[in-house]
């Protein structure tokens, strides 16, 4: 814990840390509503941050027998997506998708799914857990990000990578967006998944592609992702917390 933290705000986060993990498990939309549990958060933030860095380094999840895949993978969030954009390539089943890479890279690119799926592809048994307190074990298929960061070729300064969506979550014309660090993007288990237990990942599940970020909660696995942008900070975007969920209060850490 560093010395700048007085001795009221270290009980504060010691409590923080302590309770954050059971307290989670209450429900999404509950915990975003209450601005006491938000700012305990925020506190405990830096904080967790560090410690799960150094306790976790470059530590794969654990992956599971095939036998143990869950019958459904349980669909949460947003389940059918009703933007414009999106209804058209569903109508066109995704033949027109092109993933972009843009942002703070030497070459800006787009990824069909026939390009995506000819490009090396790892596949993982994983269990999903959403921070309402459920799990679910499923075998992914996809793109590791690295890969095609490594085809993008990050600029120096680039700190992040931010997953700009087809959802609007909330109907007002916004799309849901996410976001992680290099080191996170850079994981092997990091993948652009565009199959679920052996098909196309279904629409409820994300359709055609979307992110698979073990090591994170169910909130930092964006669905329908769009483009993937290489940045250097996330303080411009929507509510300047780096996700549709921390714009609510959320940890943008996200991590288990």
């Amino acid at each position: 814990m560093t010395d700048d933290i007085q001795p009221g705000r270290r009980r504060v986060l010691r409590a923080a840390i302590a309770g954050t993990g059971a307290t989670l498990l209450a429900g999404c939309d509950a915990l975003s509503n209450s601005s006491r549990f938000v700012d305990v958060l925020s506190l405990a933030e830096p904080f967790n941050q560090r410690l799960q860095r150094a306790l976790t380094g470059k530590r794969l999840a654990t992956e599971f027998p095939e036998s143990m895949i869950s019958p459904v993978f349980r669909p949460n969030g947003s389940i059918n997506p009703q933007t414009p954009e999106y209804l058209a390539l569903k109508a066109g089943g995704f033949r027109d998708y092109r993933l972009q890479i843009a942002g703070l890279v030497e070459r800006p690119l787009e990824f069909s799914l026939d390009a995506l799926r000819a490009m090396p592809t790892r596949t993982q048994v994983t269990r999903h857990d959403c921070v309402e307190g459920w799990s679910v074990i499923g075998k992914w298929s996809g793109v590791p990000l690295a890969h095609l960061l490594d085809l993008a070729r990050p600029r120096p300064g680039a700190r992040l990578v931010v997953f700009h969506c087809f959802d609007d979550l909330t109907g007002d014309g916004s799309r849901y967006y996410e976001s992680v660090d290099l080191e996170d993007a850079y994981h092997p288990q990091t993948i652009a998944a565009f199959s679920l237990n052996g098909s196309p990942v279904p629409v409820a599940n994300g359709a055609p592609v979307r992110m698979r970020i073990e090591r994170k909660l169910g909130y930092k696995q964006p669905k329908y992702v769009k483009l993937i942008e290489v940045a250097d900070s996330y303080a411009a975007l929507a509510g300047g917390r780096g996700g549709y969920w921390e714009d609510q209060g959320y940890d943008w850490w996200g991590g288990i």
